[in-house]
């Protein structure tokens, strides 16, 4: 007979066991997360509940009041830099907070805070990460990092020349993260014909430092090299109210980047020269790789064909007035819409577009407009003033460089941009600088972070070949920062002047 409990019910039966589930332990609490977490808020707080700051007054004796507003606009700054400096919460969700917070504390309407993550200036970036996206699926990145590499030879100083011209060409058209994520494979395969075992040998670091330097500086070539430079140019439209043509950024960038990338190479190669002087068969296998590759695809060729096309629709529109009424933005947004048609993407591609990043850039733009509309920028831009109130104009842009090159290896590049370019802009007519060069020396220094490997993805990606150390990627670093600031006070002062740059 069944026994029963005491209440006349059945005992219940054993359970199966895969009907079993096991307790999951519970995660430890990240205290050091939420410390960065209550940290920010506090700031937040501390600024936003303030009493009213005192009034400044500009060079010219005009009073600038700071209103509840761009009191606020500061606190969310400093909600914003702390977030995105810690990463507490993923960049793109405390770009999303930047929005919420705007509204909620009446700092800025909805529709004018939350409009501003579709600006077209994000718009751009996203049409620049579907290009990469496609030039990596189709196999078009690899097919040119494997021609050149094959150009080379087998010398290794020229290899160190061939992984700097590889990452230009692809730089050109794609993001930079993108092209070094593309050449690294290619050079670990270069360095196991190095025969240099796994051991760290002084090629590999010449190799895999100079892919970052080269990142670094091939990314301010285009506007589609790098997201920031898209960001950068929404902001120089909404403050100084005039357009930066396409191929009128490329003017000026390409001999500073370019021969950046020309120095870095040969700076690599007197700080890390080769063991041996060539690598046999290095030339026949890059020979193989491409050739294995076979002939172009349809979808190499409708992808090839329709960013091609957007650039020369781009050039025309700098060079012909008449069609200026051709949005930027729009002409290389087509280019998304066609990769579909012609089923060069599918929806699956679409999910892998990295929507955290999109939206990093959408926060950045609305805490940037939101600084300028509010008046901190300008409020800013006028206090920091007192320190610099006798500076030349050159100087005042080169030490702004340095400071952004400092910040920029700790912080995102696109984080300074959105935080400093506005109050820059606003400065530079104080002290007779021409925004342009503001713009174009925040970039250039904003772009190339060459001393702490959270500076950019490519240092990051470039540690993965465990050919190199932190402390020796900052040492080598070092000595690369201070000649970039070097060649740019030769463009400030002399070569961008006869380039017909404004001083």
């Amino acid at each position: 007979m069944a026994t029963r409990l005491e209440d006349g019910r059945r005992p219940p039966l054993p359970r199966r066991p895969e009907e079993v589930t096991l307790a999951r332990p519970s995660k430890p609490l990240d205290w050091q997360r939420l410390l960065w977490i209550l940290a920010g808020l506090a700031l937040f707080a501390l600024i936003y509940f303030s009493p009213p700051w005192p009034q400044v007054q500009d060079p010219a004796g005009r009073p600038f009041e700071l209103t509840r507003e761009g009191k606020a606009a500061i606190a969310l700054f400093a909600l914003a830099l702390t977030w995105w400096v810690a990463e507490a919460i993923p960049i793109g969700i405390t770009a999303v907070a930047v929005g919420v917070v705007q509204t909620l504390f009446w700092i800025r309407p909805a529709r004018a805070a939350f409009t501003d993550f579709m600006h077209p200036a994000v718009w751009f970036v996203f049409a620049s990460l579907v290009i990469g996206l496609t030039f990596t699926k189709t196999g078009l990145a690899k097919r040119i990092a494997y021609r050149i590499l094959s150009w080379t030879g087998e010398r290794t100083a020229m290899i160190y020349l061939g992984c700097s011209g590889t990452i230009a060409v692809l730089s050109l058209l794609m993001a930079h993260t993108a092209a070094a994520a593309t050449v690294f494979p290619l050079l670990m395969a270069v360095l196991s014909l190095y025969e240099e075992g796994d051991r760290p040998s002084r090629f590999g670091k010449g190799l895999f430092i100079g892919m970052a330097f080269a990142a670094a500086a091939g990314s301010t070539t285009t506007l589609l090299g790098a997201a920031r430079s898209p960001l950068a140019l929404g902001f120089f439209q909404e403050i100084v109210g005039r357009d930066i043509m396409f191929f009128e950024f490329t003017y000026y960038m390409l001999p500073l980047s370019w021969g950046m990338m020309l120095l870095l190479w040969l700076y690599c190669w007197l700080v890390y020269p080769p063991e041996k002087k060539t690598i046999p068969g290095l030339q026949e296998r890059a020979r193989v790789l491409h050739a294995r590759l076979g002939p172009m695809t349809r979808n190499e060729v409708l992808a090839l064909a329709v960013v091609l096309s957007a650039v020369a629709a781009l050039a025309l529109r700098s060079t012909f007035p008449a069609l200026y009424m051709l949005d930027r933005t729009a002409i290389l947004l087509l280019t998304t819409p066609l990769f579909f048609i012609l089923r060069v993407l599918t929806i699956q591609d679409l999910e892998e577009i990295p929507w955290n990043i999109v939206l990093l850039f959408g926060g950045a733009m609305s805490i940037g407009i939101c600084l300028w509309e509010t008046g901190a920028a300008s409020w800013l831009a006028v206090l920091c003033l007192e320190l610099g109130r006798n500076a030349h104009g050159v100087a005042f842009v080169l030490l702004l460089g340095i400071f952004v090159l400092a910040l920029t290896n700790i912080v995102m590049n696109v984080a300074v941009i959105a935080l400093l370019l506005p109050v820059a802009l606003v400065m530079a007519r104080y002290l007779a600088a021409a925004p342009e060069v503001v713009f174009y020396v925040m970039l250039a220094t904003a772009g190339m972070p060459f001393m702490l490997l959270l500076g950019a993805a490519p240092n990051a990606i470039a540690f993965g070949s465990r050919q190199f150390t932190p402390g020796e990627f900052f040492r080598t670093g070092v000595p690369a920062s201070l000649l970039l600031m070097a060649v740019l006070g030769l463009f400030v002062w002399l070569i961008w002047p006869l380039m017909g740059m404004p001083r």
